[in-house]
């Protein structure tokens, strides 16, 4: 019996590929952002990365899928998780409020051409929808469990019932909050992220 023979890889090739992928999503990011995700056709990528068109259908699964590549990166973010757990750890509500504001903060400061631009430039592309599906989802989730956290340390008001406090602290820390104030409005995240705090804890928490 013969046995099997292994398939060899090079990597010489693989290194070769990974940089040419790079290249191409490198271009497309600034191509997106110079001229609306809308108006950049694949062609236009593959001479701004300086590869053959079907590269970029080989490499990348075309313009739909060179942008699932760029917005990967914040769907595979966990940061939420450790700010959750900090929170688990504090036992003074203005301090959950404050670690809401941080790790929503960092979210969107590392992802903003995602969230701010690339996102919002492709309605109607599976993976943008994608994207503000599950950006939308892990920050609800995210702050679910600030919502119960402050509830478990008794440091809520007693007119936010149920879902009411996760709604309000949606309104303050979700995506719609920093794109106003920072992208649109033009504040620096600083100033946004004390406002942002400062607010929540006026009106979501026990005097």
């Amino acid at each position: 019996m013969t046995a099997p023979t292994s398939r060899y890889r090079s990597p010489r090739r693989e290194d070769s590929a990974a940089a040419t992928r790079t290249a191409i999503l490198d271009a497309a990011r600034e191509l997106f952002l110079e001229r609306g995700y809308p108006a950049v056709t694949v062609p236009e990528i593959a001479r701004a990365a300086r590869v053959a068109t079907q590269t970029v259908y080989a490499s990348a699964g075309g313009k739909s899928g060179v942008l699932a590549a760029l917005l990967q990166p914040l769907l595979d973010d966990d940061g939420a998780a450790t700010a959750n757990a900090e929170a688990r750890r504090t036992t003074d509500p203005r301090a959950v409020i404050a670690l809401a504001a941080a790790g929503t903060r960092r979210v969107h400061e590392t992802y903003r051409e995602l969230l701010h631009h690339l996102i919002r430039q492709a309605p109607g592309e599976p993976a943008a929808q994608l994207a503000v599906d599950d950006a939308v989802a892990k920050c609800r989730t995210g702050l679910a469990a600030i919502a119960g956290r402050l509830r478990e340390l008794d440091g809520v008001r007693t007119d936010l019932p149920g879902d009411r406090l996760l709604d309000a602290l949606y309104f303050y820390f979700g995506p719609d909050a920093w794109y106003g104030l920072v992208t649109t409005q033009g504040w620096p995240f600083d100033d946004a992220e004390s406002w942002l705090r400062d607010a929540a804890c006026r009106t979501l928490l026990r005097p």
